[in-house]
């Protein structure tokens, strides 16, 4: 199975749990090193982003911080923290489905992961598998729109 496969089965569980359905899957060359979602609801933790939470296990792994020759899958488009902790943790490669606008930071807000600024830049990829990112992402928040507008939401 490739990784933006497990990636969407790792967002899918997280939209079947209530949190925002994203998902990310970590590779050290072919070799799957972790796989998870968003858990920022469950664990009530403001970094319990699927990317971070594959960064943590994967340098656990590893026994190293250093994620050089690794590659991250996820739906979503980095946001500034994650996009960060991917150049800190000097992974080679991002790979990611759908586009985020508003906090996106691998292109479209900054590109902080190819930003000169930093010693160890991170290439990253856009648009795998984007169509069915985004309807994960979508259906979850048409969900809430309609429970919000139900009351049901606060």
């Amino acid at each position: 199975m490739d990784g933006m496969e497990l990636a969407l089965r790792e967002a899918a569980a997280a939209l079947s749990e209530g949190e925002v359905p994203v998902g990310a899957a970590l590779f050290h060359g072919d070799t799957l090193l972790w796989a998870d979602h968003n858990r920022r609801e469950q664990l009530q933790d403001p970094t319990a982003h699927a990317e971070l939470l594959c960064l943590r296990r994967g340098a656990e792994k590893l026994g190293s911080w250093r994620l050089t020759g690794c590659t991250l899958y996820v739906t979503l488009e980095p946001c500034p923290m994650c996009a960060g902790a991917l150049v800190m943790s000097r992974l080679s490669r991002c790979v990611f489905g759908a586009s985020d606008p508003e906090k996106g930071c691998c292109g479209s807000v900054y590109d902080l992961p190819t930003d000169p600024a930093f010693s160890s830049p991170v290439r990253w990829t856009a648009g795998e598998r984007e169509a069915e990112c985004t309807a994960l992402l979508d259906r979850f928040f048409s969900d809430r729109r309609k429970k919000k507008q139900g009351g049901a939401l606060k």
